[in-house]
């Protein structure tokens, strides 16, 4: 078992409930990323379910899970034959940490001629070996231990914020895999939605920058390689911003989107 699934290894402790151990090996400052949290919540979610994939995600971060013990406690409010839907708490000390709503259904073949289907076009990236690694990057220190488990590569027309020169436009774009071998699947996708740095960057380079509220949608199984990442903002004000995200699989497939709400960093805060 990799790193990716022990940080993300659930134990039945009965009634709903599941042990997890937050893992500070995908600390950003600190604190667990929340992809790495919500991957806990869903494979909790996912063992009573009786469908096999997360459709829809909406999860509010309430506070930093510590690298210590918690839970994850499930609660079905309604299963049916197309969707069901659960209610899943991460509690720490007693304490709710994260509170997230899960639809789980099933996923149809993207190849199915008989089914409506219309999308847009995968972002355009550079090859990967022309894209820069988010380890070298002149950055915030808070990405030091994320970016040891993570393999991103940003786009070279993002990442101006790495030098001080940021674009002025808040989007980033990148492929996104882990460092050990292992291929894509629902709880990476949980990952890679909130992969990147904070769009932000893109304007200033601010402190950590975290996530109040995202909702994910997984649209397909992602076929096995690098994901690749592009995420926007529409607005920055009054100390909030937004970032939508789309990702893409190695055949040009779009696999996830992802809308989230968080607080602008101040400069010099971890």
């Amino acid at each position: 078992m990799g790193a990716f699934d022990e940080a993300i290894a659930v134990r039945p402790a009965g009634d709903g409930r599941y042990e997890i151990q937050p893992d500070e090996r995908f600390a950003i400052a600190g604190a667990v990323n929340g992809g790495v949290l919500l991957a806990s919540v869903l494979r909790a979610v996912l063992d009573s379910s009786p469908h096999p994939y997360p459709i829809a995600t909406s999860a509010h971060f309430l506070r930093a899970p510590r690298p210590e013990p918690a839970q994850v406690e499930v609660e079905w409010l309604k299963q049916g034959k197309v969707a069901a839907t659960a209610r899943a708490t991460l509690v720490q000390g007693g304490r709710p940490m994260v509170e997230t709503t899960v639809t789980t259904g099933a996923l149809g073949d993207p190849g199915d001629v008989g089914a409506l289907s219309w999308t847009g076009e995968p972002p355009r990236l550079p090859p990967i070996g022309e894209c820069q690694d988010i380890q070298d990057a002149q950055g915030p220190r808070a990405f030091s231990g994320y970016v040891k488990q993570v393999d991103v590569r940003l786009d070279p027309a993002t990442i101006g914020w790495t030098r001080g020169e940021p674009s002025g436009t808040p989007e980033m774009r990148g492929y996104f895999q882990l460092r050990e071998p292992r291929e894509p699947d629902a709880y990476l996708l949980a990952l890679a939605v909130d992969s990147l740095p904070p769009v932000v960057f893109g304007i200033e380079v601010v402190g950590w920058s975290p996530t109040v509220e995202l909702t994910w949608h997984m649209r397909a199984v992602p076929a096995p390689g690098a994901l690749r990442v592009a995420a926007r903002c529409r607005h920055v004000s009054g100390g909030w911003f937004d970032e939508e995200a789309e990702v893409w699989d190695s055949t040009g497939c779009l696999v996830a989107q992802s809308r989230q709400i968080a607080l602008v960093g101040r400069p010099g805060r971890p």
